[in-house]
């Protein structure tokens, strides 16, 4: 993604009037701790639809690939319950495997071989 940035002439009273307003907020605001943070919320909450966005395409994804095409596979099997959030890591093992295997098995006509081609995709994508 490019991101285009504009910048406009400022008078000095304009730059000095923006760095008081900044300052104004950081001292009001109150200051945070590492306590304070709280834990990164899943990669999706519970009964969410698809929310991934690592890949969008249907090249062949198999056993022993690593990437985003995983990655966007455990992702659609994660949000369908096919496979535990914990497990989307990008690299296909054998946990993602016997996932894409039952969720093939879950829906004909795919044959439950393992191998994420164009039908397993469509099939992922629109379940």
């Amino acid at each position: 993604m490019v991101r285009k940035v504009f910048r406009t002439p400022r008078t000095a009273g304009a730059s000095a009037l923006a760095a008081l307003a900044l300052a104004a907020a950081l001292i009001a605001a109150p200051a945070a701790s590492a306590t304070d943070h709280e834990p990164a919320p899943p990669l999706a909450p519970p009964g969410a639809g698809a929310v991934c966005a690592f890949y969008f395409g249907n090249e062949p994804t198999f056993y022993g690939d690593q990437g985003d095409r995983v990655s966007e596979v455990q992702c659609l099997l994660a949000n369908r319950r096919y496979l535990p959030w914990s497990e989307v890591n990008g690299t296909f093992g054998p946990t993602t495997l016997a996932a894409v295997q039952q969720f093939q098995a879950d829906h004909p006509p795919l044959i439950p071989s393992g191998l994420v081609g164009s039908q397993t995709w469509s099939a992922l994508w629109n379940a």
